[in-house]
């Protein structure tokens, strides 16, 4: 039986081939040469202090459907970062989270804070369509890639000025994270496979992940004791989209996450 992962890759390769007959890839890589300078997405993670938000831009999962009805993503970026966000992600993949790559472009013109690609990315190409839409970062998720391509992607993502977070979820994943040399490390709490969500994954992964890493929790936080439970296990970052764009006030739920409510 084909599970919900499967699905998305099997529609992002066929997606990834019908754009690269539509525009080739040295127009990419032209359009590349001319692109804004990156903002860099690891050194905000990195910097002392409380835990880092990384706030999401989603309309839509497969699991839950439409998230916000009410879905402005410049107005909700520009909201994000007055709030108090370090970074953003931007969900670009449309056919199963309804997000555009123009999404991206358009808040790049309108915050000053790094910008994440948020997608199931599998090859060069998209790496290339991000640096032209104004990412600094790109997500490379360990269940999508085998050992090669996710060295691969990880290197050239950074040759473009790019930083990959690379995100597993299998623990058994985890040493071919590493071996990829990657410095940013996601834990998703949500088994991609199934769509089931557990916040103490990131917490008992905590103490596999090398210090010298930037670790970032990412799905399935949704209240200020959630935030609490994994600044206090030595988490890094947090990446949180669906319990914010749920929410009529998203700064005040930026806010409350924070702790910075006043």
């Amino acid at each position: 039986m084909t599970n919900i992962l499967e699905k998305i890759v099997a529609k992002k390769q066929e997606e990834i081939a019908s754009r690269r007959s539509l525009i080739p890839v040295e127009v990419l890589e032209a359009a590349v040469a001319e692109a804004p300078p990156v903002r860099d997405f690891f050194a905000a993670l990195a910097a002392p202090g409380p835990i880092k938000l990384i706030a999401e831009v989603k309309k839509a999962s497969p699991s839950k459907g439409i998230i916000r009805e009410n879905f402005d993503p410049v107005a909700i970026a520009r909201e994000y970062e007055a709030a108090g966000a370090t970074c953003l992600s931007i969900l670009t993949d449309e056919p199963f989270f309804q997000g555009k790559l123009e999404y991206l472009a358009q808040i790049r013109q309108a915050v000053n804070i790094p910008l994440l690609r948020k997608d199931f990315i599998l090859d060069t190409y998209q790496l290339l369509e991000a640096r032209m839409a104004g990412a600094d970062a790109v997500l490379l998720i360990a269940e999508c890639l085998d050992d090669c391509n996710l060295r691969k992607l990880h290197n050239e993502a950074i040759e473009l000025g790019l930083t990959p977070l690379v995100e597993f979820y299998d623990p058994e994943n985890l040493d071919r994270v590493l071996a990829a040399g990657a410095t940013l490390i996601g834990v998703n709490n949500r088994d991609l496979r199934t769509f089931v969500t557990d916040l103490g994954h990131t917490i008992r992964m905590r103490d596999k992940v090398p210090l010298d890493a930037v670790f970032v929790g990412e799905s399935g936080i949704y209240t200020r004791d959630d935030v609490l439970r994994l600044q206090e296990a030595g988490v890094d970052a947090m990446l949180v989209g669906e319990s914010l764009m749920r929410q009529p006030d998203i700064t005040t739920a930026v806010k409350t996450l924070l702790g910075t409510l006043s």
